[in-house]
């Protein structure tokens, strides 16, 4: 199916239970026509839905016949540049796998850029959601330079596939030797390389938009989610 042929982009509202009251956070629908495949696309800690890295990483999924829900964390959504507690982004990704639930349902596979995919983690961790899989596109295993404070503790807990897409010299998953033993220690995971990549895929010597390279991992995540 070409891109022209595929259904517009919907600007939706999805419900969220935050510890202090009941919110909204704003989301992108793309439907696919006769999709057989959901992924619910989160976004990084220092940028939004919109951003050209998720917008090509979408309307290539959607064009290879994948529908695809973004959305924002309560922060972006409140005009914030810094992340909220880690509890206001697992209620959200509980929010979106319940709006997925009753506009696309069947199964769905959560995807993250860094944060975004950390966050699902934790809530698929703490039982909160149950996609079909989850999809990392760059796990910030780290902060760069401090691999003293590891944050993949609780991926062992998770029973779902899970589908790293690592940048070969992503400084958030350096040293490779701790990076490698986190994943052997989870139930079902499994690691795409990047070569050459960065914490966003970018490749030094090779100058390319955001959008492109997010519409090249497309391949990737769509392969992931049929397989489920």
């Amino acid at each position: 199916m070409s891109a022209d042929a595929a259904p517009p982009t919907e600007a939706v509202r999805i419900a969220v239970e935050l510890p202090a009251g009941a919110t909204e956070v704003s989301g992108l629908w793309s439907p696919a026509s006769g999709s057989a495949a959901t992924v619910a696309l989160a976004h990084g800690a220092g940028a939004g839905m919109e951003h050209p890295f998720l917008a090509g990483l979408a309307d290539a999924l959607v064009a290879d016949g994948v529908s695809v829900l973004r959305f924002v964390f309560p922060y972006v959504e409140a005009g914030r540049r810094m992340p909220g507690p880690a509890a206001h982004a697992v209620a959200t990704w509980a929010g979106v796998e319940a709006w997925l639930a009753e506009t696309a349902p069947g199964p769905n596979a959560a995807v993250g850029k860094s944060y975004g995919g950390r966050m699902a983690s934790v809530a698929a961790a703490e039982g909160v959601i149950s996609p079909a899989g989850l999809a990392y596109l760059g796990y910030p295993l780290h902060a760069p330079g401090r691999a003293d404070k590891p944050r993949g503790a609780h991926l062992p807990a998770i029973g779902l596939p899970q589908l790293f897409v690592e940048g070969e010299n992503d400084p958030f998953i350096d040293p490779r030797e701790q990076f490698d033993e986190v994943v052997g220690s989870c139930q079902d995971a499994r690691v795409h390389w990047i070569p050459g990549g960065g914490h966003s895929f970018e490749v030094k010597g090779a100058r390319r938009p955001a959008g492109e390279i997010g519409a090249g991992l497309a391949p990737v995540v769509a392969e992931f989610v049929r397989s489920l």
